[in-house]
């Protein structure tokens, strides 16, 4: 917004955009292409003609712009809320259906977003904030990513967890440009890890920041244009897992392991902020994820061609089908151990144990509508 790019005596506007919206029935980001809004057209029509003349063509007819809508829907109203909530509970502003908002969002956003609170303990059944809940509110994360910060102190892996919940906080550093994503590819598989997305951000940290201690600033550049990352974003994930450690170190009080964590700890602390995002592979490769969604591996995936039987992502994005990004494979015995407190347990075929010579039944156990176990 109000950027002036000197020069600029033309502006083509194709009258879309992907506009991100969180959709609170299938708890998904959405990313689909739609149409601008009447403001949006006028924004990008005023690129040009700053400093002199200047033309706009748009490419739809003036009949289409005159029935959008005449701004874009206001953030609040297409986002999750669960940050929004907690911060709200942690400074004691009362009931949040009756707050007074400028542009109130629609209450099955705020239900949604009290039970994500829910499910990682932040809150109480009754809608109180818990113990949890305000460490949460301290954190400058989504309070999944703070879930995974605590949870990583519990399961002595704080640091390594510190840095991957730092690097999902911002966008993927790694850039793969349409014409160039082999070429990208080839670099970014020095940092790859065989079973975990995860694990590959916290090797690409490794990697850069060895590099920015012997390089200047002009060759650091020069070495992120070479292997396809971005320095800015980087440079980003630096500095926010600067200002998570100062509140880990000092609000917290929390203090890191000295010894490297193990796989199935770090991906247990993973899974205290993403149980929802948890999935179990079917026929041909597609999966199923929380309450009955069908999603695939993205291509960008170090796991993709792996298509372990049990999946963690960070997140379940929804563009020409939904996909999975940033994944890892688990055992689905960590799922039952970490979500203890959202498993169902079911009871069926009671009989007798002639051998033990007692009587037995047997169990299943269900997560948001996932098999862990049976039998």
């Amino acid at each position: 917004t109000s950027l002036t790019v000197p020069g600029s005596r033309a502006v083509i506007d194709p009258g879309v955009a992907r506009i991100s919206g969180y959709s609170h029935g299938s708890r998904l980001q959405r990313l689909p292409i739609e149409k601008i809004s009447q403001a949006s057209a006028n924004q990008r029509a005023g690129r040009c003609g700053r400093v002199g003349p200047g033309i706009a063509i748009r490419l739809y007819s003036e009949e289409d712009f005159l029935g959008r809508p005449e701004f874009t829907e206001p953030e609040i109203q297409r986002t999750n809320l669960a940050a929004v909530i907690l911060q709200m509970h942690a400074l004691k502003l009362g009931d949040i259906e009756a707050f007074p908002f400028v542009e109130p969002p629609d209450g099955r956003f705020i239900r949604d977003g009290q039970r994500t609170l829910r499910e990682l303990g932040a809150l109480t059944d009754e809608g109180q904030i818990t113990d949890l809940g305000r460490r949460l509110s301290k954190l400058p994360l989504d309070p999944r990513l703070g879930r995974i910060l605590l949870a990583g102190a519990q399961e002595h892996c704080l640091e390594e967890v510190a840095i991957i919940a730092s690097g999902l906080s911002v966008p993927d550093p790694r850039n793969r440009p349409a014409d160039k994503q082999t070429q990208a590819d080839q670099k970014h598989v020095q940092w790859r890890d065989e079973q975990s997305d995860f694990l590959s951000l916290l090797k690409l940290w490794r990697g850069w920041c060895e590099q920015r201690e012997q390089l200047s600033r002009a060759k650091l550049r020069a070495w992120c244009k070479e292997n396809y990352l971005s320095y800015v974003r980087l440079t980003e994930w630096h500095d926010v897992h600067g200002q998570v450690m100062e509140v880990i170190k000092g609000e917290l009080g929390l203090k890191l392991d000295p010894q490297p964590a193990q796989y199935p700890a770090i991906h247990r602390a993973l899974l205290a902020g993403l149980l929802s995002q948890v999935a179990e592979r079917r026929e041909q490769g597609e999966y199923l994820g929380a309450n009955g969604i069908k999603l695939a591996i993205h291509p960008g995936s170090g796991q993709f061609k792996a298509r372990p039987a049990w999946i963690v992502s960070a997140e379940q994005v929804q563009t020409t089908k939904v996909y999975a990004r940033t994944v890892a494979r688990i055992d689905p015995r960590w799922v039952e151990e970490v979500g203890a407190h959202l498993v169902k347990r079911q009871h069926y075929e009671p009989h007798w144990e002639r051998g033990a010579a007692a009587a037995s039944i047997y169990e299943r156990v269900t997560l948001f509508g996932l098999t862990l176990s049976s039998g």
